[in-house]
């Protein structure tokens, strides 16, 4: 049997949102227990809640909405490198990791996926992320998509510089996995996000086979 492991975080209103973001809120706006024929749910949440891909437009005024990115990117081979211990990702790890030839998409679990893991709804500022020549080190590999398993690929101090390499050179940036019972290694990625034509990233169902 394959298997195949469910990465994408539920969306609740308990979830945890960027600071300042709207919160999520899901409610049930028509139900058959008050007399309708059917039950209809309203959802309000921004497009960069849970499991969710970064368009360059979030970043980049002129750059490509989330509608835009080519599937083909979405959907293949991937590798997971397992950072148990690390409290921030640098090129210098990364030259340390066997990342086998020809690998384009990579995604990194670290100890974020605890959190998910024990069901903790809090945000947490000092979340694993990537710094800005662990990104440039990526561009140089050819990477063309890159997932975290929190809410920012990029260190909550500083934003910009760790998304602005990657998407500038057209990496696909997942954030909010949940890779909490995935082990390090090869898998095939399947991470397709809602087509909202414009917009500057959306939510994503995502999961992986191998293993």
């Amino acid at each position: 049997m394959t298997n195949i492991f469910d990465i994408t975080l539920d969306i609740t209103p308990q979830l945890p949102t960027w600071p300042g973001d709207q919160k999520i809120d899901i409610k049930l706006i028509k139900a058959i227990k008050d007399g309708e024929h059917c039950n209809v749910t309203q959802i309000s949440m921004t497009t960069h809640c849970g499991t969710h891909i970064d368009a360059p437009y979030h970043f980049i005024e002129r750059g490509i909405s989330i509608d835009k990115i080519p599937i083909k990117t979405l959907i293949g081979r991937v590798y997971v490198v397992h950072f148990p211990q690390a409290q921030i990702i640098t090129a210098d790890m990364l030259k340390k990791v066997m990342i086998p030839p020809r690998t384009r998409r990579i995604l990194f679990k670290t100890m974020n996926s605890e959190l998910w893991e024990k069901g903790d709804n809090s945000f947490y500022k000092d979340f694993v992320a990537l710094q800005p020549d662990a990104a440039e080190y990526l561009v140089e590999k050819n990477i063309s998509l890159v997932g975290v398993d929190y809410l920012s690929v990029a260190p909550y101090a500083d934003q910009d510089p760790t998304h602005l390499i990657l998407l500038k050179a057209g990496v696909v940036i997942v954030e909010g996995l949940n890779l909490a019972k995935v082990k390090g290694g090869r898998y095939v990625l399947y991470c397709l996000p809602l087509k909202i034509k414009g917009a500057d990233g959306a939510p994503a169902r995502a999961f992986l086979v191998g293993g």
